[in-house]
C-alpha cells in the first residue's frame, strides 16, 4: 500500500527519531542524522534509546518512527509500542540501519545508502509484519527475528564478553561471531528436542532449533532464505546432528565472503510447541537461560507491525 507521508504545522513532514549512538560503528551522530534526514524535507522530534523513557510520549503532530540502529534497538522500540493501549494509533516503522547484522533491514529489502533510503520515505510503501507470540513464558512474550535452541544462543553466551578492542567494527564483529559459532559448531553436543509444527511431530537430536520470522539470524545467518516476514507463516529449520558438516561448510562459506548454498529445508508454521533438553534459548537476541524443563509454545500473530519498505 503506497501512501504520501502527511505534513506538520510547519509545512516539513514529521517524524519521531529514535536513535542509538551505541549502535555499528558510532559514525552517525545525533546532528549528522537530522541534518540528513531534513535536507530531504523531514522535520524530527529526536530520542536516544538510551534514555530510560524515550517512547512514553508520542506527539499528535508525528506521522511515522524513525529507528537508526540496529536489530536489537528495533526491538526495544518495537517492544514499547507493543506496550501502548490498543486503541492508540499504530505508527509505521522506518528503519535506518545502523547496527552490526541488520538482519531485520535486510530481510525487508532496506539496504541502499541512508541518503536512498531517506529519499524513499517521501513515497513510500507500508508492509504489515507479522510477529512470533511466545505463550506462558515470563521473560519473553514476542519475538521479531527468531527464537531457538542449540548452537546459537552459545554463540550469544559467548558473545557477551568479548572486548570491544576485538570487535570494534561492525565487519570484525560478523567475523569474530562467526569463527567461534564454527568452533562452537565442531565441539557441540547436539541435543533432544520434541516439536509440533501446525499439529504434526518431530523429534530427534538436534545442533539448532529455530523458529524464524526474517531470513537471517545472529551474524548474517540465512537460515530461511525464503522468508516473508508478512506472508502468515513462520519458518522452523531443523539442523540434526548428522547435518554438522553442512552447518560447518556453510560458516566456512560465510568467512570467505561467500553464501553457500543451504540444504537445510524450512517447514511453515503458525504454531509451534517444543520442549528441548537443553538450558539456554534465545529470542531474537536475547539470551534466556532455562531453570527447569520448559514447554516453548508460540502462535503467530499475522501483521502485527508496519514498516516503510521501498517501493517495488
Amino acid at each position: 500500500m503506497k501512501r504520501s507521508i502527511l505534513h506538520d504545522k510547519s509545512g516539513m513532514k514529521l517524524a519521531k527519531l529514535l536513535h542509538n549512538p551505541g549502535a555499528g560503528d558510532e559514525n552517525h551522530t545525533r546532528e549528522e542524522l537530522i541534518q540528513q534526514i531534513k535536507s530531504k524535507g523531514f522535520n524530527t522530534i529526536y530520542h536516544s534509546s538510551k534514555e530510560r523513557y524515550f517512547l512514553r510520549i508520542i506527539e499528535d503532530e508525528v506521522d511515522f518512527i524513525i529507528v537508526a540502529g540496529g536489530d536489537g534497538t528495533i526491538r526495544k522500540v518495537v517492544k514499547k509500542l507493543m506496550e501502548r493501549r490498543l486503541l492508540d494509533k499504530n505508527y509505521p516503522i522506518a528503519l535506518l540501519p545502523i547496527g552490526t547484522a541488520n538482519n531485520i533491514s535486510k530481510t525487508l529489502g532496506i539496504t541502499a545508502s541512508h541518503h536512498e533510503i531517506i529519499k524513499s520515505w517521501i513515497n513510500w510503501e507500508i508492509k504489515k509484519i507479522d510477529i512470533g507470540k511466545i505463550y506462558n513464558f515470563a521473560a519473553a512474550n514476542f519475538f521479531i527475528e527468531g527464537l531457538g535452541f542449540g548452537v546459537f544462543p552459545r554463540l550469544i553466551k559467548e558473545m557477551i564478553n568479548v572486548e570491544e578492542v576485538l570487535v570494534d567494527t561492525p565487519e570484525k564483529n560478523l567475523k569474530y561471531a562467526l569463527r567461534k559459532l564454527q568452533k562452537i559448531t565442531s565441539t557441540y553436543e547436539a541435543k533432544y528436542c520434541h516439536i509440533v509444527i501446525d499439529g504434526d511431530s518431530h523429534s530427534g537430536k538436534y545442533l539448532l532449533v529455530e523458529v524464524l520470522n526474517m531470513t537471517s539470524i545472529g551474524p548474517n545467518l540465512v537460515l530461511a532464505p525464503d522468508a516473508d516476514p508478512g506472508d502468515g507463516f513462520l519458518e522452523v529449520v531443523l539442523i540434526a546432528e548428522s547435518q554438522k558438516n553442512d552447518l560447518d561448510e556453510y560458516i566456512k562459506h560465510k568467512l570467505n565472503g561467500t553464501e553457500g548454498k543451504l540444504s537445510f529445508p524450512t517447514i511453515k508454521a503458525k504454531s509451534v510447541v517444543m520442549r528441548w533438553a537443553g538450558h539456554m534459548l534465545h529470542v531474537d537476541d536475547q539470551l534466556i537461560m532455562l531453570k527447569e524443563d520448559t514447554i516453548i509454545k508460540i502462535e503467530l500473530l499475522p501483521g502485527v507491525l508496519q514498516f516503510l519498505v521501498p517501493n517495488k
